[in-house]
């Protein structure tokens, strides 16, 4: 995908501090994933729904043996949302002891990223993404939120 690449081209020579993120994408948008909180990278095959989730939740799916919580970062971020979830691509989370499945769109590579890239979250920047952000990396031509993963995954009841 000429995004990775123009993503991949853009942070060549980045040094001091740095922390990992997978690129994902969501609605053609592109995102950071600290890596240190992913385990796995696969494809939904079937989802069972949870009766009077919230709408975040797109069910429950089976991970080798696990049942594991599926959570729609479109829907998360507020996103038009494709209501078909089986064959979706998701990434494998453990946050507070509980698995989840983070379904995207798209996964990207895998950047190394500079506190010195990072910039502060704009005042005009939507409150639900705001909230569901903890950084903003320029890189290249891109700005990059990062998830904060403790946010992503605290649902209200």
């Amino acid at each position: 995908m000429t995004t990775n690449l123009a993503v991949k081209e853009s942070v060549d020579g980045v040094t001091g501090s740095e922390r990992s993120y997978f690129t994902v994408f969501v609605n053609k948008e592109i995102f950071g994933l600290p890596v240190e909180h992913t385990h796995t990278i696969f494809r939904i095959t079937s989802v069972t729904p949870v009766p009077k989730g919230t709408s975040d939740i797109a069910g429950l799916v089976n991970l080798r043996g696990k049942i594991v919580t599926a959570v729609s970062l479109r829907r998360r971020l507020r996103m038009p949302s494709d209501a078909k979830v089986d064959d979706a691509l998701a990434i494998g989370i453990e946050h507070k002891g509980e698995n989840f499945a983070l379904i995207v769109d798209e996964v990207g590579d895998v950047l190394s990223l500079a506190k010195s890239q990072q910039i502060p979250i704009p005042a005009h920047f939507d409150p639900e993404r705001s909230r569901l952000t903890g950084g903003l990396y320029r890189v290249g031509k891109l700005l990059i939120p990062v998830l904060d993963i403790d946010a992503l995954f605290a649902f209200q009841s």
